[in-house]
This record gives C-alpha cells, structure tokens and sequence, in this order.
C-alpha cells in the first residue's frame, strides 16, 4: 500500500434519503488541503462492519481477504481546511461497486484515504485583484465543495456577493439547507464587512414554496436566476464556479459562454468547473 494511503476511522453518518447520505472520518495529523479540492476515498468489503454481519465472518477469517480489493472514488471535502475531521456527501449508485459497499457504512468502520488533494476548483486559481462577485452552482453532491469554500473566512472576505444556486430532484434531496442558511452568521459574523450570502434552492421534480423549479441553463438563459440573486453577471465583475452532474456542467457552461462570460485559464476568466466523473 503506497505510502500516501491511510486508514481513518468513521465517526458518524447522516442519511438524507435512501440514495443519499453524508458522513465524517477521522482526520490524520498531516493532511491538509484547499477548500475546493478532492480526495480519493478507499473501501474494501472486509473493513466494513456489514460485509462482516452479513457474511458472517469472525474478523479473523477475513483479517487477510480482500487485501487486494480496495476500491477507490473521488470525493469533494465538505469540511472547512481548518476542521478536525472530514466529511463527504455521497450518492448510492445502483450495483456500484464503490457506493454499493458505501452505503451501508457505520460508526467505527475503517476507511483508506489518499492524503494527496487533487483539483483546481478553488478560489486560488483566480489572479487578484478579484471581481466582487461569486456564483457558486451545484446540483446534488456538486455542493460539497462549495460548502468547504463557505466555511473558509478568506471567501467571505475577498467578495461582496456570494450566490448559492443548488438544485435537486425533490425537496428531501436538498440537503444542507440548516447549514447553508446558517453560514452568514456563523463565518459572515467574523469578517469585517463580509461578503452577503444569497442562498437560491432550485427543485425541479415537484413544486416547493420559495425554491426556482427550472434547470440552471434555463434560468440563467431567462434571466431568472440573475433577477432572483439581484445581480447581474458581468464579466468583469463575475466569478463562476460549476459543480455536480456532468450534464449540467456541461449545459450551463454552454449557457455561460452564450452571455459572454469566458472560461478561466491560467487564472483569467470567469468560469471554473471541476471534471472528477
């Protein structure tokens, strides 16, 4: 096992619907990262309490199975660079074999993780001085990163405006809304003159009160998102960021593009995605 690998232990699980759920992991002494990036998440069925319920084995007989097995996945870090533990926001993939063993993940079991952060989508790769703007847009776990960036002091300083566009499926697939609609006072309260906090919920699949019912493109093509964040997207005052399903990143970077805005290479531009899929 190379040497950048290493075991850490669950500390708790949230189920948000029966293919949806987040949980914490210890976090070793030595790893850091950027608010934004990604690390690679290992399972192997032996660790996992379930496979040993289920199997019913003892843990000496698969003390050496599966040794060979291990499986690993992106994942976004939710926490904050500055937390104590990790935490990451997964979707059950139907007979995936990651997320298939994922999911029936418990308090104590053991984890692998890569200590090396991977990706660009951080406010880093912006050159200064930045735009006063910052639109940040997620449809399902794409939001993970986006939390991490919100719990870092440095965003709420280095904007006047932050917009949360997130978009789901159904209201109970909209996860994180106490958190998200927390923020503001929680990391807003300890900036001088901080950046505001536009939180804009988008459901697509059932009617709820007060959240957008259109996919991203379309409400950034119409107008609504802009009319409903209360700000324009100018290109010299925007920044971008894109994250969830590929097909939305995809779409709405086309969108983005049509009214002007451009990509972000070597720190110029507006627009940065992340492509882990």
């Amino acid at each position: 096992m190379s040497d950048n690998i290493q075991t850490v232990t669950v500390l708790s699980k949230t189920t948000w619907t029966p293919n949806l759920f987040s949980f914490t992991v210890s976090r070793p002494d030595s790893f850091k990262f950027t608010a934004g990036q990604f690390v690679r998440l290992g399972v192997n069925p032996s660790r996992l309490k379930y496979y040993t319920e289920q199997s019913g084995k003892s843990d000496a007989d698969i003390s050496d199975e599966a040794l060979d097995e291990d499986i690993f996945r992106a994942y976004s870090i939710i926490s904050s660079p500055f937390d104590e533990v990790l935490e990451f926001f997964s979707i059950v993939i139907p007979d995936g074999a990651f997320t298939s063993q994922l999911q029936h993940l418990q308090v104590g079991d053991e984890l692998l993780l890569n200590t090396l952060p991977f990706g660009f989508l951080t406010l880093a790769r912006y050159q200064k001085p930045l735009p006063k703007d910052l639109w940040l847009l997620a449809t399902g776990t794409g939001l993970a990163p986006f939390l991490s960036m919100l719990q870092d002091l440095k965003t709420w300083e280095d904007y006047e405006h932050i917009v949360l566009a997130y978009s789901a499926r159904s209201l109970e697939e909209l996860a994180y809304v106490e958190k998200i609609e927390s923020l503001q006072a929680d990391f807003g309260s300890l900036v001088e003159n901080p950046a505001k906090l536009i939180f804009i919920p988008i459901v697509t699949r059932e009617p709820v009160e007060g959240a957008l019912t259109e996919r991203l493109p379309r409400l950034l093509l119409d107008g609504t998102l802009q009319a409903r964040a209360g700000i324009d997207l100018d290109i010299e005052t925007t920044h971008v960021m894109l994250c969830g399903n590929p097909d939305m990143v995809d779409d709405t970077k086309e969108a983005l593009k049509s009214l002007g805005l451009v990509m972000n290479r070597r720190g110029e531009g507006n627009i940065a995605v992340e492509n882990y899929w």
